[in-house]
């Protein structure tokens, strides 16, 4: 088991209890359909959604889902592995350095799919065990009726107008954050001396990027540090919550999905793969207010088009080597 997998293995410690969990490739039903089990960090109700949708293209294949964030299912992953068994047939999670760890314990097989081509390169693994499935840049979210504009900055969020009024997602919890810490810390601009300017701003650290946003919207923490799409969400319902894109860049995940090599139904999960990352799959993604993988999906009303948003990129490979090292500096400086 890779160093990533084991830290969040150890991190995942919300309790589980009452999620649907069934054995990996659990076949044919008795009604004529396959089933697969898929763990996933998506929203509960955005994935219910999405698999809605799914059922109509596929009627034959059903999807049971165990849905926790990224650490907790990294955590039920490796008891599941303990036990000899993955426990699922498809993983769609937030960050790549969690499927580096899976490819580099041999955990996933190649896909096969032909949607691969509309997906731009730097979006999937050049080997072919991995694709993104949709862009989700971290942003700054301000509630309008407590602020005017939101921090145009990074930097901005360490000035003394925001002590206390902070709210950001728990790296130990959110895969995304996770992945983010180790973003803005290989920044030199940035770096350990931004968390350690930010945590004397007393920021409220929430269990995952829902939380963050909700308090956003309520105004108990009126700016936050969150994903986007959540953002345009609580807009969408009536919240009084914007977002900007800092002028330093903004990290983002490009949420993958991946196949374990031990599934029994590759046919089955295959086919869910493609539905994903399909025209009509990235389609539904921006009905749901996701910036897509592909360009003919179109974008979500009133959201950037990607061409319109500077972002922070790093290697995989460094983000990679620093993120232990960056969850620790973040733990110690803003979360401590």
């Amino acid at each position: 088991m890779t160093q990533t997998l084991r830290r969040r293995a150890a991190l995942g410690t919300t309790a589980l209890a009452g999620l649907l969990l069934s054995a990996c490739g659990t076949g044919d039903d008795g009604s004529g359909a396959t089933t697969i089990t898929l763990y996933t960090s998506e929203p509960q109700e955005k994935i219910d959604e999405l698999l809605a949708d799914f059922a109509q293209v596929e009627p034959d294949i059903e999807v049971e889902v165990f849905r926790a964030g990224t650490g907790d299912l990294t955590a039920r992953l490796e008891t599941d592995l303990n036990a000899g068994d993955p426990g699922a047939d498809v993983f769609l999670a937030a960050d790549a350095p969690t499927f580096e760890g899976f490819k580099e314990d041999g955990l996933l097989m190649e896909l096969d799919s032909e949607e691969l081509d509309a997906v731009p390169d730097q979006w999937q693994d050049p080997e072919g065990q991995y694709v993104g499935t949709r862009i989700i840049p971290t942003v700054i979210a301000y509630n309008t009726a407590e602020y005017d504009a939101a921090p145009a900055s990074w930097q901005e969020l360490t000035e003394a107008e925001y002590d206390g009024q902070i709210t950001l997602p728990d790296p130990a919890v959110s895969g995304a954050a996770a992945f983010n810490a180790a973003v803005w810390y290989l920044q030199d601009d940035l770096g350990e001396d931004w968390f350690a300017d930010l945590g004397g701003n007393s920021p409220v650290i929430a269990e995952s990027n829902g939380p963050v946003g909700q308090s956003v919207a309520e105004g108990s923490q009126p700016v936050g540090v969150v994903v986007d799409f959540m953002m345009r969400d609580l807009h969408d319902a009536g919240s009084p919550a914007a977002v900007s894109y800092p002028e330093e860049g903004v990290p983002y995940i490009y949420q993958p999905i991946g196949i374990f090599e031990a599934t029994e139904e590759a046919e089955a999960a295959q086919a869910f793969v493609d539905y994903v990352i399909s025209q009509r799959g990235q389609e539904y993604a921006v009905e749901q207010n996701y910036l897509p993988v592909r360009e003919d999906a179109g974008t979500p009303e009133g959201a950037p088009r990607l061409d319109e948003i500077s972002f922070m990129e790093e290697g995989l490979s460094e983000i990679t080597e620093v993120q232990g090292e960056a969850l620790d500096a973040f733990d110690s400086t803003v979360g401590g």
